[in-house]
C-alpha cells in the first residue's frame, strides 16, 4: 500500500502465470505420449546372382537336362543354405542327381562299343565290339558280335597272343549280372586267337538286357581269368541285320 492506496499488479506479471500453465500442461502430456516406434530394418537385397541360379535350375528342370540342372541345384544349396531358393532346390535335387549321374553312365557305357559296317572278305559285314575291362590294354581281350552275308551271325571273344584253351566244344562260365551261364564255346579251324561261342543267338538276346558279362577263359601260356565286360551302352540299332537276301 502506497500513500493509503492500494498496490496495483503490474500488467506484465499477469500474463506470466498463463503461460506457467502452459507449460506445465504441455509438459504433462509429453510424459502420456507413447514413444514413436522405431522403423523396422530394410530387408536384405536379393542376391541377383543366387535370383539367376534358381531361375536357371527351373528352366533347367522344365526342360529335363538333368545333367546341366544337377550341378548348378548343388551349388545353391551349398553356397546359399537357409534360404528359401535353397529350400526349394533341396526338394528335386536328389532326384535330379540320379538321373543326371544315370545319363553320364549311360553315355559312357556307350562309348565302350565300337560299330563297324563295310566290306570283308568279298561280303558285307557288320560288327560290334568292347574290350574287356578287367586288365591292361595290352592284356584286353575284345568281345565281338558280327553279321557278314557269307558267314552269317557270330559272337565271339578275340585276344592275343596263342589264343585260347579248348579241345572240341568247351564250357565257359559266365554270369550275365548276377545271374550264372554256362556257355558252350570252339575254336576257329583257321586258327586265329579266337573263341567263338556255340550259340550266338542266345547270346545277343541275353546281352541286350544285361549291364555286366562276365566269363572266364584259360588263355594259352597264361594263368585262368576272369574277363569283364560292360555291356550296358549296347545299342542294337547300331548293329543291324543285313539286307534282305543277306545272312
Amino acid at each position: 500500500m502506497t500513500n493509503g492506496r492500494p498496490m496495483r499488479m503490474r500488467p506484465r506479471i499477469r500474463w506470466i502465470f498463463p503461460l506457467l500453465a502452459a507449460a506445465v500442461l504441455a509438459a504433462a502430456c509429453s510424459k502420456n505420449e507413447a514413444p514413436a516406434p522405431a522403423a523396422a530394418p530394410a530387408a536384405p537385397a536379393a542376391d541377383p546372382r543366387l535370383t539367376k541360379a534358381l531361375e536357371l535350375y527351373r528352366q533347367l528342370q522344365q526342360e529335363k537336362n538333368w545333367e546341366l540342372a544337377a550341378p548348378i541345384g548343388r551349388e545353391i544349396v551349398e553356397k546359399y543354405p537357409g534360404t528359401p531358393a535353397a529350400k526349394e532346390v533341396q526338394e528335386t535335387l536328389t532326384d535330379t542327381s540320379a538321373k543326371a549321374d544315370a545319363i553320364v553312365t549311360r553315355r559312357r557305357l556307350e562309348r565302350l562299343w565300337i560299330y563297324q559296317s563295310g566290306k570283308e572278305s568279298g561280303g558285307e559285314q557288320n560288327t560290334a565290339s568292347i574290350y574287356s575291362s578287367d586288365a591292361s590294354d595290352r592284356d584286353r581281350v575284345r568281345l565281338i558280335l558280327r553279321r557278314h552275308s557269307a558267314w552269317g551271325q557270330s559272337a565271339y571273344l578275340f585276344g592275343s597272343g596263342k589264343g585260347f584253351e579248348c579241345r572240341g566244344t568247351c564250357t565257359l562260365s559266365a554270369r550275365f549280372d548276377d545271374q550264372p551261364q554256362k556257355l558252350k564255346a570252339y575254336l576257329p579251324p583257321t586258327g586265329e586267337p579266337a573263341l567263338f561261342i556255340e550259340d550266338d543267338k542266345a547270346f545277343i538276346a541275353k546281352l541286350t538286357k544285361a549291364q555286366k558279362i562276365t566269363v572266364d577263359v584259360t588263355e594259352k601260356g597264361k594263368a585262368p581269368r576272369t574277363l569283364t565286360f560292360e555291356v550296358g551302352g549296347f545299342d542294337p540299332a547300331k548293329f543291324p541285320p543285313l539286307a534282305k537276301g543277306r545272312k
